[in-house]
C-alpha cells in the first residue's frame, strides 16, 4: 500500500483507493451479486474483467482494507472474498452514484433496477441491507425475522430479466 498522498484532501484519499476503472464493480459484484470466489468475480461480471486485473484489484482493496479473505472450508484452493465495513459503508455512496448514473447515462432497465430500488427505498433501506451484508460478510446476525433485502433486490432484477 501506498505511504505517500497526493493530498490529504478526503476526496483526494477516496479517489486514491477507489478511482480506478475497476474496483467499484468488484466491490459492487461483491455487495449487490454475491459473487464470493474468484471465479465468481470472472465469469459472472457484466463488464468482462480479465483475471490480472481481478486479482490486482483484490489484492489492492484487500490491502486498503476493504476486501477480507479466508480459506474456503469447502475447497482447500479456493478463498472466499468479503466486505469489510468500511467497504459496507459505501452502500449510500453507491445508491447516489447509481441514481446519478440512471438519470445522466444511458443504462439498461434490468441492471438499473436495483439501484432504482434502493434509491426510492431510502436510508432506511440501505440500513437493512447493509445489516445484511454485515451478516454475510461479516457473520455478525441480525434482528430476528429480518427479511432479506439481497432477495428482494434479485427478484426485482430476475423480473426485469423475464
Amino acid at each position: 500500500m501506498k505511504d505517500e498522498h497526493r493530498s490529504g484532501c478526503p476526496i483526494n484519499l477516496a479517489v486514491e483507493v477507489l478511482g480506478d476503472k475497476w474496483s467499484l464493480v468488484v466491490i459492487r459484484d461483491l455487495m449487490f451479486g454475491n459473487r464470493r470466489h474468484f471465479r465468481e468475480l470472472l465469469h459472472r461480471s457484466e463488464e468482462g474483467i480479465a483475471s490480472n486485473i481481478l486479482a490486482a484489484r483484490l489484492q489492492r482493496l484487500t490491502e486498503h482494507g476493504l476486501v477480507s479473505k479466508a480459506a474456503d472450508p469447502s475447497h482447500k484452493q479456493k478463498v472466499i472474498y468479503s466486505l469489510t465495513e468500511p467497504a459496507i459503508q459505501l452502500v449510500p455512496v453507491l445508491v447516489h452514484l447509481a441514481a446519478w448514473g440512471r438519470r445522466h447515462l444511458p443504462v439498461t432497465r434490468e441492471l438499473s433496477i436495483r439501484a432504482e430500488l434502493l434509491e426510492r427505498g431510502g436510508p432506511e433501506l440501505w440500513a437493512e441491507f447493509m445489516d445484511e451484508l454485515r451478516e454475510q460478510h461479516l457473520g455478525i446476525p441480525r434482528a430476528e425475522g429480518a427479511g432479506s433485502v439481497f432477495d428482494r433486490l434479485q427478484a426485482a432484477y430476475e423480473a426485469e430479466l423475464a
